[in-house]
């Protein structure tokens, strides 16, 4: 947990503690306990997240999610309702990202189809129900496509030989992949995340860096991590 999001969650414990503290002594009277509190595990994570995370769609997605789920605690939204309409937005949504994300993920559609036509072609690392992990230790990388559903897959590129840019097609459903990048890359990620979300904790990118990796994610209920 980055260190802004030990902070915020201390203080809203602390804040807790202290009501609760003084509803006990009586001083106070306030129920923290309202309709749908719990939806706040929800709302919280995700509105912390859209301050400290490089990917914003997965957040935007949980807080309109949690939100949603608050108003028909407190009555103003109907329950059948919503459970009615949560299929067919979630679709909707998938369809907008993917839509979006051929517009602005294009440099790094570009630089994947360039790999698989290039005589290294691309590693491939599917896990479905399982894990696999892929080491790319002192071999020219050109680009990998990683498939997650119901497992994890692993794909460390801190020993491999990097020559010009390079790309990850990384699919997380339900499922999450690690990424392990070498020092001297740049990073540029374009994600497509619904409940979900890829989360970068590279070295910060610098022009002198010659290359660049690009990681085009797909998560549904599944995440991605940059390390």
């Amino acid at each position: 947990m980055k260190k802004s999001n030990k902070i915020l969650f201390g203080i809203i414990l602390v804040i807790v503690g202290a009501i609760l503290t003084l509803n006990a002594v009586g001083i106070t009277s306030i129920d923290i306990f309202f309709r749908g509190w719990w939806t706040l595990f929800i709302i919280v994570p995700c509105a912390v997240g859209l301050f400290n995370d490089s990917d914003k769609s997965g957040n935007i997605t949980g807080l309109i999610f949690g939100i949603l789920l608050l108003i028909c605690c407190q009555g103003i939204l109907d329950f059948e309702l919503f459970w009615k309409l949560l299929v067919p937005v979630v679709v909707l949504l998938i369809g907008l990202k993917l839509i979006l994300g051929s517009f602005f993920g294009a440099k790094g559609d570009q630089v994947f189809r360039q790999a698989k036509e290039s005589k290294g072609g691309v590693r491939t690392g599917t896990a479905t129900f399982s894990g696999t992990t892929i080491n790319c230790n002192g071999e020219v990388f050109e680009g990998a496509q990683l498939d997650a559903v119901f497992g994890s897959v692993t794909c460390d590129l801190r020993g491999a030989i990097i020559t010009g840019d390079c790309a990850v097609n990384a699919s997380a459903i339900f499922g999450g992949i690690d990424i392990y990048v070498p020092a001297g890359v740049n990073v540029k990620v374009n994600s497509n995340s619904i409940f979900g979300g890829v989360s970068n904790k590279a070295m910060p990118n610098h022009p002198a860096n010659p290359n660049t990796l690009y990681i085009n994610a797909t998560c549904l209920f599944g995440g991605v991590t940059v390390k």
